[in-house]
């Protein structure tokens, strides 16, 4: 499955053990093929102001959310493409815009630099960079993640991140993925990413197996346990 530089779609997340994972893949895995990432560790470099607007007003927010972020696979070199990604929800619907780039170009970018291209989404970028004066790395987010998509509905993809880590410090994404973990290490987060409409065939999985929906937020979450405003879902010393 070819990479998408413009989304709209329904998102739902859902908090598995391995037990359930296994579970619901034996049910549904004939429906799924790897997408062009498959299994694949992923970074994300999320943007935000000295005092942490972007992410306080997501969190508090009921009708929309934004983010930015800087988003590789694997770990990159300065001249490995990237994605610098402007992500909005409104009314639980997912929009999500983005452009691919060197490392290097983003970097330079983000510091302050001119846009690397000139395009209807960098220009969607550039306003929300200029609204935000310049926001800066914020927050690292890194899990490990399995997606997959069904080839007879394309615009199905269920993804399932294992091991999601968070650091303050030392943010460059070509510094590596370690990170403190944010949850437990059992702890699976499944995405359902859809155009609105859910396959009976998934649903009933979903129903057989009691698996119910849940709000979460890594880098939301990752925020509020470091503010304090939160204890930590997976004491290091626990």
């Amino acid at each position: 499955m070819k990479d998408i530089m413009i989304f709209r779609r329904v998102e739902k997340k859902y908090r598995l053990t391995p037990a359930e994972k296994d579970a619901l893949l034996g049910l549904i895995a004939h429906h799924l093929t790897p997408d062009a990432h498959g299994r694949s560790t992923i970074s994300s470099l999320y943007l935000d102001t000295p005092d942490h607007l972007i992410i306080r007003n997501s969190i508090i927010a009921r009708t929309y959310k934004e983010k930015l972020r800087l988003r590789s696979y694997g770990i990159p070199t300065p001249d490995t493409s990237v994605f610098l990604e402007i992500k909005k929800k409104y009314k639980g619907v997912v929009y999500k815009r983005r452009e691919v780039m060197t490392l290097h170009e983003a970097m330079d970018y983000i510091s302050g630099g001119a846009p690397p291209m000139d395009s209807q989404i960098m220009r969607e970028i550039s306003y929300a960079m200029r609204f935000y004066h310049q926001p800066q790395p914020a927050m690292l987010i890194a899990y490990d993640r399995e997606a997959y998509f069904d080839q007879e509905l394309p615009s199905l993809r269920i993804t399932f991140d294992m091991n999601v880590r968070y650091r303050q410090g030392d943010l460059h994404l070509d510094h590596g993925h370690d990170g403190t973990l944010l949850l437990p290490p059992d702890a699976i987060i499944m995405e359902i990413k859809t155009d609105g409409a859910m396959p009976v065939w998934l649903a009933r999985a979903l129903s057989d197996l009691s698996i119910h929906p849940t709000s979460f937020s890594k880098y939301g979450t990752a925020y509020s346990v470091c503010a304090g405003l939160i204890p930590p879902l997976y004491p290091p010393d626990a």
